[in-house]
């Protein structure tokens, strides 16, 4: 007889001990791709003083790779070589802010694939680090497209470019991929619902290829919910109308509006500023211990503003689609925000403070 047992992610759990029926079940997992998925929801109690609505946040940033993008890319590389895309390829070319590249890069590496990222200079250190410690060549374009004075456009321009010159290359051009809603429809949106027995009635996501927003309400439409999806923009990106201006903080936002966008549109769009995504980050640090990256704190500062229009008894989700620890030099360092934003800490210190309220 067998001691293998199921898990909740389908795998199996193995014990050489005769007695093994007795032991905790402790998953097991044939390569590190099988752990993604199945990430935690976790209740927000000490950030809002309102016990009578509930607000759960996605915890993205335990996937293996540290993000949400980690979905995008298994979903990715799964169509491609389900269509047969992948024959006689050598080399995977992408362009990225740096998330998808470090799933991609893992990826690539486990299927015997090179992996080239197009990145800009905005990309955080540690995320291109992580990106070449996994084998990643780094390809970064140092200026913005002369006409718009977009990266996204030079860094898509590079990609076609680098297609021509590395032989057997492909792309999946992440920005056009349905395969992305995929990724986020049949995982983050279908295990939110579940793990709460309903579907939220209201739920925000941060947006940049909009490839997570695009899935999660392809899953709320196929059942028919009536949860109300906001889309959290930064200021300066052109999601859904927005007005072109300058941005820093990589992870959300865009420069150019992605095709994946036409069907992916949000009940209601909010646009945060990067300091407003900053104090956010940082109050959900110091309130409930979870270190979110610039995304999650401008998903925090839109909830702020959204909650006191909330009707007592709702129950809200939040996706957090990384952690803060490749932004330690920027979003989490007084002087890169002193520097960059215009803010002293003594001021950001205040609002953070001021954001925090009774749990400071």
């Amino acid at each position: 007889m067998s001691n293998s047992r199921p898990n909740a992610r389908g795998c199996c759990c193995h014990s050489s001990r005769k007695d093994s029926a007795a032991l905790p079940d402790y998953p097991t997992f044939h390569g590190v791709l099988d752990t993604i998925g199945a990430t935690p929801l976790i209740r927000l109690d000490r950030i809002y003083d309102r016990p009578e609505t509930d607000v759960w946040a996605k915890l993205e940033g335990v996937n293996p790779g540290g993000s949400a993008k980690d979905r995008t890319a298994a979903a990715l590389f799964a169509d491609a070589t389900e269509n047969g895309r992948l024959i006689d390829v050598d080399s995977i070319i992408e362009s990225t802010s740096g998330n998808l590249g470090i799933a991609l890069a893992r990826q690539a590496l486990l299927a015997g694939l090179k992996f080239h990222c197009v990145a800009d200079p905005n990309i955080n250190q540690p995320t291109k680090k992580t990106m070449q410690a996994l084998g990643a060549t780094i390809h970064v374009v140092n200026e913005p497209d002369p006409t718009t004075g977009d990266w996204l456009t030079a860094r898509k321009a590079m990609v076609d470019r680098l297609l021509k010159e590395i032989p057997r290359s492909a792309t999946f051009d992440q920005y056009a991929n349905r395969a992305a809603f995929s990724a986020h429809s049949d995982g983050t949106m279908r295990e939110i619902v579940d793990a709460l027995g309903v579907p939220p009635d209201f739920l925000l996501v941060a947006m940049s290829t909009t490839g997570t927003i695009g899935g999660c309400r392809q899953y709320l439409r196929r059942i028919d919910a009536p949860t109300r999806v906001i889309g959290v923009d930064a200021e300066g990106s052109v999601l859904f109308g927005g007005k072109r201006g300058p941005r820093t903080l990589p992870g959300f936002g865009a420069g150019t509006e992605p095709e994946l966008a036409s069907h992916a549109q949000p009940h209601e769009v909010v646009r945060i500023s990067e300091i407003d995504s900053i104090v956010g980050a940082r109050k959900l640090a110091r309130s409930e211990g979870i270190l979110p990256g610039a995304s999650g704190g401008a998903v925090i500062s839109a909830l702020d503003q959204f909650l006191p229009t909330i009707p007592p008894g709702s129950t809200v989700a939040v996706v957090l689609h990384d952690l803060g620890h490749a932004y330690l030099d920027t979003v989490y360092d007084d002087e890169w925000v002193q520097d960059t934003i215009g803010v002293t800490p003594a001021e950001l210190a205040e609002l953070v403070s001021r954001q925090i309220g009774r749990y400071s």
